[in-house]
């Protein structure tokens, strides 16, 4: 990639300030913040660099010799870092981890429970305002400094390196619980082959007298009582809730969803084993498979009975809820995690890009569509529980009670149980869950492997796939607790407790980290490096004080206010908060760790240590024409 620079004449000395050649290198003075590369595989550091091993930025790995230069070249391997074959691979990519499952249950319900239309009115404000300028800060940060979460803060604040330590526990985490909601979905979908689904009726096996049909011919009438047979199929043949007492006895694993969940992480070690460049491929279909679902599925829903009123409940607004903290906490969240900063995603994604990619753009975009597809989906749930409020003779509010997957897997379900040609829908749902489910696995692991690699390139850079899979045995097994007849509580006390808060807590912390210690004027610079112009005031102001206090307003809200949980008729006991709570803490933990080992392990006094630990270490190497330049 780049050009030796050929002269035959040599200057034994130049003046301060000026620039010189040393053995066939441009070098500008110590303090300059350039070098050029002789050769696209010869490296000579200057005097006085230090003789240890190092890491090349922007993707390029090495070890440097030991012995001092004294004139001679040193040789340094660089590796060129892997890029997406297509710009559409990254978007897609990208698109794919924003919009998941939580886009489908989780925005419809908060809608509707928060003012139904007048909702969207907070929502944009959030995600303009948060949502929006954290999603491009971290683009932007992988992008320019092309590291994973981990070796990114040396370039950064090495003092904050914590964080990616920090990351990388919380999408573990992750990965234990939401893939067993895929192995739940994957279950349907292998139960979907049949004439009759076997949610439609009331005497099966699993079935108790209180279930009841009311969609059969005969003339049911529904009781306070009265259990339909899509939520006896999801709670006593899928999770089989009844042989456990609670988080106290969770009982023994379900062999069923056991095999499920291994075939699921077949899949994810065959996407992502090989890189960006498989992933990106299998993307095309596991992004864009939803889309078409989720068409299929509104078009549908809008021709049943009852669709109206619906779409009636789900907009209606209520202007007075405008009025309600709760509401602007909820906003705020929903948009946080349906975009999905502070998990080492995007970090990741964007370090696969070429320099000079308008990672502005992708930021619109991306936000846009996902944003887009959660308010779609609302239309796809909502015309189908208007639909289940007429057969039911009952108020939509009602029939929305539930929440969760409980929405996907119990109310939708049954839905399509009682739709003509339901076989076909069925499948056709679920497999939508299950593409929504996996690009946002292959992005969440994506968050750690290249985190790792890049860290520890020496280790692991010729490893990825023994990596890879050690990584998903661990998440296997870490997973094996959600597979218990109780393991539908494990999941909702994971997904309220173990990742909200800490990833609230790294995010927080990240934006300060990048706006207040390396400075939002030079992180402005790089934007211009990379693109040309400089964000505007906008994106300064909202990166140094309108994101951290927007995710110190939701983090503390929160911490004021835990939810209480409960999951069918079970009631978390009080322990489980501090149980989780001692779940999320075990993430961050990292973070105060590593600055007290950082400030441990660096000479000095205690003023010249801190100034060590906050200014970065690494310089990195950007593009230059044909060359290559270190940018300090």
């Amino acid at each position: 990639e780049t050009e030796p620079l050929t002269s035959k004449k040599d200057v034994s000395d130049c003046s301060k300030g000026e620039d010189c050649k040393e053995n066939g290198l441009l070098v500008r003075n110590p303090k300059s913040a350039l070098r050029l590369v002789e050769d696209g595989n010869k490296v000579h550091p200057s005097q006085g660099d230090k003789g240890e091993a190092a890491q090349i930025s922007n993707g390029y790995s090495g070890v440097q010799s030991s012995v001092p230069c004294n004139g001679e070249q040193q040789l340094m391997e660089l590796e060129d870092r892997e890029t997406w074959s297509k710009k559409i691979d990254f978007l897609l990519s990208v698109i794919g981890y924003a919009v998941d499952l939580g886009n489908v249950w989780r925005f419809p319900y908060i809608c509707y429970q928060n003012g139904g239309g007048a909702f969207l009115i907070p929502y944009i404000i959030m995600a303009i305002f948060g949502g929006i300028p954290l999603f491009y800060m971290e683009l932007a940060l992988g992008q320019y400094h092309r590291n994973g979460c981990i070796s990114i803060w040396r370039k950064i604040c090495p003092i904050f390196k914590g964080i990616g330590f920090a990351i990388c526990i919380i999408d573990l985490y992750v990965a234990s619980y939401y893939n067993t909601i895929m192995a739940w979905a994957f279950y349907y979908l292998i139960s979907s082959f049949t004439a009759e689904l076997p949610w439609t009726s009331c005497t099966n096996p699993w079935n108790t007298g209180n279930c009841t049909n009311y969609f059969s011919k005969d003339n049911v009438s529904w009781s306070l009582h009265s259990i339909s047979p899509a939520e006896e199929f999801y709670t006593r043949q899928v999770l089989q809730v009844h042989r456990s007492n609670g988080l106290d006895e969770l009982g023994g694993i379900s062999w069923q969803l056991t095999l499920c969940l291994l075939l699921i992480f077949t899949i994810v070690y065959f996407s992502i084993w090989k890189g960006v460049k498989t992933s990106g491929k299998v993307v095309w279909v596991t992004a864009t498979f939803p889309y078409i679902i989720l068409f299929i599925l509104l078009v549908r829903g809008a021709t049943l009975p009852g669709a109206w009123r619906g779409v009636l409940y789900y907009l209606k607004p209520d202007w007075q809820k405008l009025l309600a903290t709760e509401v602007w906490v909820d906003a705020a969240a929903q948009i946080f995690f349906s975009l999905g900063p502070g998990f080492g995603v995007l970090l990741a994604y964007a370090s696969y890009n070429k320099f000079h990619n308008n990672c502005y753009q992708d930021a619109l975009v991306t936000s846009t569509v996902n944003c887009l597809t959660s308010f779609v989906s609302g239309f796809v749930i909502f015309t189908v529980l208007g639909y289940m409020a007429e057969m039911r003779n009952e108020d939509v509010s009602e029939v929305a009670k539930d929440t969760g997957p409980s929405l996907l897997f119990i109310t939708y379900a049954e839905a399509i149980a009682n739709m003509p040609a339901s076989t076909f829908f069925a499948i056709i749902f679920f497999l939508m869950l299950l593409t929504l489910g996996l690009d946002s696995t292959f992005a969440g692991l994506e968050g750690v492997i290249t985190g790792v690699l890049d860290e520890f390139p020496h280790v692991w850079g010729k490893r990825r796939e023994l990596f890879v899979l050690g990584l998903t045995i661990v998440c296997f097994l870490g997973s094996l607790a959600t597979l218990t007849f109780g393991g539908a509580y494990v999941v909702k006390l994971f997904e309220e407790y173990a990742t909200g808060p800490a990833v609230l807590t790294v995010v927080f912390l990240e934006a300060v980290a990048v706006s207040w210690f390396y400075g939002i004027t030079q992180f402005c610079n790089d934007v211009k490096e990379m693109l040309g112009s400089a964000p505007g005031w906008y994106w300064r102001v909202c990166w140094v004080a309108i994101s951290p206090l927007f995710l110190l307003f939701v983090t503390c809200s929160f911490l004021s206010n835990p939810p209480e949980l409960r999951l069918f008729d079970y009631d978390y006991p009080y322990w489980t908060t501090v149980v989780g709570y001692c779940i999320g803490t075990s993430s961050i933990i990292f973070i105060p760790i590593y600055m007290v080992y950082r400030l441990v392990i660096t000479p000095g006094t205690l003023k010249e240590r801190i100034l060590k630990s906050i200014t970065p270490e690494t310089a990195t190497e950007i593009p230059f024409g044909d060359i290559r330049m270190n940018a300090v």
